[in-house]
């Protein structure tokens, strides 16, 4: 279970502020990626906090809200564009960026998820590796998140129904490639990603882009 020890070695070596930070959408073949930058209130950690992708949907979803009141939170983007403009690891340090930038408060330390960090941060940081698993405020950061990019993503199904969205979040799951294969790629899909690209490519029926 992840726990204070990462941010408690932050504090001790002189950090005020620190923040976990994390993405989700790195894999999907749709929709945005999603990023958040956390600050927990050592005194107020909701019960239960773990990695996102150790929880359910409803225990995400009520861990949020708690997440919400228990520290300082900050959400940041990458749109579809910039994704396939800039490619998923930019556009990835992009949306965390971002969220750092979106935070109440002016972190002096950050903890990433992640073997790398982006090149702009705007204080100290450090990668760390699963630290979803490890760190509060990374797994916190990692179900902030979760709940945004799910839900936006549960938004665009209502307007594209045929892929699957509202269960599977965009990623490549056998209904989401059969709705491809049926409707063709919509403005939301990943151009720079290969089965997208090659639908795109195909030249046939398949490949008309849903409007």
């Amino acid at each position: 279970m992840p726990d204070f020890h990462h941010e408690a070695r932050c504090h001790a070596q002189g950090a005020r502020v620190v923040a976990g930070v994390d993405e989700v959408g790195r894999g999907p073949l749709a929709g945005p990626v999603v990023a958040a930058a956390v600050v927990l209130f050592p005194c107020a950690v909701p019960a239960g906090l773990d990695d996102s992708k150790a929880l359910d949907g409803p225990t995400r979803e009520r861990l949020a809200g708690e997440i919400a009141m228990a520290g300082h939170v900050g959400l940041g983007a990458a749109t579809v564009e910039e994704i396939d403009r800039l490619n998923i690891l930019q556009a990835t340090f992009l949306a965390m960026c971002r969220a750092v930038a979106a935070l109440p408060v002016a972190p002096d330390h950050l903890l990433v998820d992640g073997n790398r960090l982006p090149a702009t941060l705007p204080c100290r940081a450090e990668p760390v590796v699963k630290g979803d698993s490890l760190s509060l405020s990374i797994a916190a950061a990692s179900i902030m998140a979760k709940v945004r990019r799910d839900g936006d993503m549960r938004a665009l199904a209502q307007h594209y129904p045929h892929y699957g969205w509202r269960t599977n979040m965009g990623y490549g799951t056998a209904e989401h490639l059969l709705g491809l294969k049926s409707h063709g790629a919509t403005p939301h899909h990943r151009r720079s990603f290969r089965p997208i690209h090659n639908i795109l490519t195909q030249g046939n029926s398949a490949g008309a882009e849903v409007k």
